[in-house]
């Protein structure tokens, strides 16, 4: 009973986190953005378009050279950066250490960048994604899903050639797998270091009762004696489950588990 009441705790947590105004159920657009100038406003022919409720036909533009970009914005137009009333200036994609969040009418967008691609990602938490939520879905919170692993670490450095939803690949080193036991069958799942622990795979239920393209799940990293506790309750659906405007990772190759993991978040769509 305590660790169903941890595991609601968590779930409505995700949940709220999605729904915030700049989590993923609130993306509505994503716009690669082209060499020289794009334009940013309501008007159908703005590279970088918001919605109408939020901005006049056109705002400013973004002028993009290489990996960098820098905003313009018109007078008269109520745009901020950071908070602050915007006139012009270069911008921080989410590839620096800290972001730039620009801002008006209720909506919010920032620079991405993913690969040789550069983009803008607009959040509105009026969007259909966001007004149309209807609620996540689970399997039962059940402690046999919560099982204890070794961290095996790599001898030799690995490198995993990891290709995202659109099709662009890049390496990623992987310290290590995670070694367990699910259902009576030895398992392995290679590991990627975000400060703690990234699980990204399949199993048997991907793409029946489970997003296809696999889950997530992050672990505390190992102790000093390479233990970790795996709670697979706390899988959830990767980003792109919820929207077509992400840019997620696909599971490293061989990170397939040949079991059904009947634990954490089924589909989001039908």
């Amino acid at each position: 009973m305590v660790y169903k009441q941890a595991a609601d705790k968590w779930r409505a947590d995700y949940a709220e986190g999605l729904l915030r105004p700049e989590g993923w159920l609130s993306v509505a657009g994503l716009f690669w953005l082209k060499e020289g100038t794009n334009t940013v406003g309501s008007a159908e022919e703005c590279e970088v378009r918001l919605p109408a409720h939020a901005s006049p036909p056109m705002a400013g533009n973004i002028s993009r050279t290489g990996d960098k970009c820098r905003l313009t914005a018109f007078p008269g137009v109520d745009l901020k950066v950071n908070g602050q009333p915007a006139i012009s200036g270069d911008l921080n994609s989410d590839a620096a250490e800290k972001v730039d969040r620009l801002a008006i009418g209720g909506v919010t967008f920032k620079v991405i960048q993913r690969g040789e691609r550069i983009g803008v990602r607009l959040y509105d938490p009026k969007c259909k994604g966001r007004t149309d939520y209807h609620g996540l879905h689970w399997y039962p919170a059940d402690e046999k899903w919560v099982v204890k692993a070794k961290f095996v670490p790599y001898t030799t450095k690995k490198t995993a050639m990891i290709t995202n939803v659109l099709g662009d690949t890049s390496p990623v080193d992987i310290p290590g797998y995670l070694s367990f036991t699910l259902d009576g069958k030895e398992c392995k799942l290679d590991a990627q270091d975000e400060g703690v622990l990234f699980l990204n795979f399949q199993d048997t239920t991907s793409g029946k009762s489970t997003y296809g393209a696999g889950r997530f799940l992050y672990t505390d990293k190992p102790d000093k004696d390479g233990n970790v506790v795996i709670d697979f309750n706390q899988t959830t659906n990767p980003p792109c489950a919820y929207t077509s405007f992400a840019t997620c990772p696909l599971p490293p190759a061989g990170n397939r588990l040949d079991v059904a993991v009947t634990a954490g978040e089924k589909k989001y769509h039908n």
